[in-house]
């Protein structure tokens, strides 16, 4: 551990087992923030904790504290929750190898943590120091008082509790859960005046509680914005996933007053996606949730506004403007608008399903309930990426993890590299030619009956985890009567407008849509919700930036 220079100085621990590592961030630590404070490194939870022991016994603040993940005996997680006890004001960081969603979300819920890093940090003035000034600020802001945090009081099997963890995990907002039936989460309850029987209960950090929250109140409480700065912008994007992100990335960095609307959380289903190995850029792979976050701070960076919790139910054409209604009642208009809406997993048709939704059967990866899997029998439906990427991710918790497949082989939907991963991994089995016929349950998912699809028998098979990812159903009901859909309900434009040689019906402009542009001019499309897209990250991506650049075409003509 390095000498105190100076007993007045506030000090930044860094913890790391391996000592180049160890040296390595102190020195960068050091050459940012040497003259302003301590700089102690330790190579063990063990002597971090006795040294974080020795500052309290002095008197001395603790500002950020660094701890890697992976580290034996006690790892980053265990040594930040026993290192609140000590210092419960220091701004919490963990370092990872690589984007370990499920770590950080452990970390979110374990010990209110503040950031994750990946390794290496290279250069520091880019990836570490903007971190590390951010925090430092935040905690002279606290006044070095312990940061408060998000209290969620659920059940396991409550379908609202779990969609109350997946949407403030998705929007990284830092939580703490609590169980009805443990001591805490009783204190919690009676202290609101509920007595358990409507959950979950929400505590803000300024002590508001929520009962049975919906999206929109939840996201107010927790800080997200909801509501536009403006009534009228350059441009809408309707959608946070890849595809709306790289829009708003690109319209707000090339000077366009763009406000970003999601109806729950950015990221989509990529950003459900516990990890993500052939986006180029990323060759160690990289998680949805990181990718989302690095997008969204992004975007922000620019001047986009980011809108959660906000659904979009109506389009209307006025003028040169283009009004987006929401189901409150309220209105923005633009000059233009992408919608980047995406797609939603179908549900399954088979019964019991829909009984059991959120209570054992869950629509993607829900990446929050997977520590909950460990040792159980997890089965998962579905034969694409989506599929493969929940296999690998939660056979780290679970007994077993069988795939359960319609079609003959995975090779028709999946990439040869999961294939080739999750043949390598002993606790995953794949079930070819198979659905489920029903789901069983009292209150929560018991029992599968499984039926083979060439042969028509059934097997019953015990089950408490059921992930599904089957098909892609896209968000554009509410496009009805005014953007023209194909007869699945993705968005026509460009050439499949023009296939007969003219333009569809109702345009008046003297040239045809461009290609990304639906039948309304200044309406553009792009990702998963446009009719034959690629139905990837990166073409979703790509696609964003594509329509800016075309809105751009779009406003220098009007």
């Amino acid at each position: 551990m390095a000498q105190p220079a100076e007993a007045a100085r506030t000090v930044i621990m860094t913890v790391d087992d391996d000592p180049g590592v160890s040296r390595a961030v102190a020195r960068d630590l050091r050459r940012r923030y040497g003259a302003s404070y301590r700089i102690v490194r330790a190579e063990s939870g063990e002597s971090a904790l006795e040294a974080l022991r020795e500052l309290k016994l002095r008197g001395d603040l603790v500002a950020v504290i660094l701890a890697d993940y992976r580290m034996p005996r006690m790892n980053g997680i265990e040594f930040l929750e026993r290192a609140m006890d000590v210092h419960p004001d220091a701004r919490r960081v963990l370092l990872t190898a690589y984007a370990d969603t499920g770590a950080a979300i452990d970390a979110i819920n374990v010990v209110d943590l503040d950031h994750y890093l990946l390794k290496p940090w290279d250069p520091p003035e880019e990836k570490l120091y903007p971190v590390v000034d951010d925090l430092l600020e935040a905690w002279k802001r606290s006044d070095h008082r312990p940061v408060p945090s998000t209290k969620v009081v659920g059940h396991r099997w409550s379908a609202r509790s779990s969609d109350v963890r997946e949407f403030l995990a998705r929007n990284q907002v830092p939580y703490r859960w609590y169980s009805s039936d443990e001591p805490e989460g009783r204190r919690l309850l009676a202290a609101a005046g509920e007595d358990g029987m409507r959950l979950p209960l929400v505590v803000t950090p300024d002590g508001t509680p929520l009962v049975e929250p919906d999206p929109a109140d939840l996201a107010a409480h927790v800080g997200l914005a909801t509501r536009p700065a403006a009534d009228f912008y350059d441009l809408v994007v309707i959608g946070g996933g890849p595809a709306g992100l790289g829009a708003a990335v690109y319209g707000a960095s090339e000077g366009l007053r763009t406000v970003l609307v999601e109806r729950s959380a950015t990221g989509g289903q990529a950003g459900q996606s516990s990890r993500i190995e052939n986006y180029l850029g990323f060759p160690d792979g990289v998680s949805g949730a990181q990718l989302t976050d690095r997008a969204r701070r992004q975007a922000t960076r620019f001047g986009a506004e980011i809108l959660t919790a906000r659904e979009v139910t109506g389009l209307e054409v006025g003028g040169a403007a283009r009004v987006v209604r929401f189901s409150d009642g309220s209105q923005v208009a633009a000059h233009s608008v992408i919608l980047a809406t995406g797609v939603s997993y179908r549900r399954l048709a088979a019964p019991g399903c829909d009984e059991l939704g959120g209570c054992g059967v869950y629509y993607g990866s829900s990446l929050t309930e997977a520590p909950a899997c460990q040792d159980q029998d997890v089965y998962i439906v579905g034969g694409a990426n989506s599929a493969g990427q929940a296999a690998m991710y939660l056979s780290r918790f679970a007994k077993s993890v069988t795939l359960l497949v319609r079609g003959p082989d995975l090779s028709a939907s999946m990439s040869y590299y999961l294939i080739e991963q999750i043949g390598r991994v002993p606790n995953i089995s794949v079930r070819c030619g198979t659905v489920v016929e029903e789901a069983h349950g009292d209150g929560h998912l018991e029992r599968l009956t499984l039926r083979e699809t060439d042969t028509g028998r059934t097997d019953e098979v015990d089950a408490q985890w059921l992930f599904v990812f089957i098909g892609a159903a896209p968000l554009t009901d509410w496009l009805d009567g005014t953007v023209l859909r194909d007869e699945r309900g993705f968005i026509l434009a460009g050439p499949d407008l023009t296939a007969d040689g003219r333009p569809p019906a109702g345009w008046e402009l003297d040239r045809p849509p461009y290609h990304l542009e639906t039948n309304v001019p200044g309406v553009f499309v792009a990702g998963d919700a446009r009719a034959e897209s690629a139905k990837r990250v990166a073409s979703a991506v790509g696609e964003g930036a594509m329509a800016v650049m075309l809105v751009h075409r779009y406003l220098e003509q009007s």
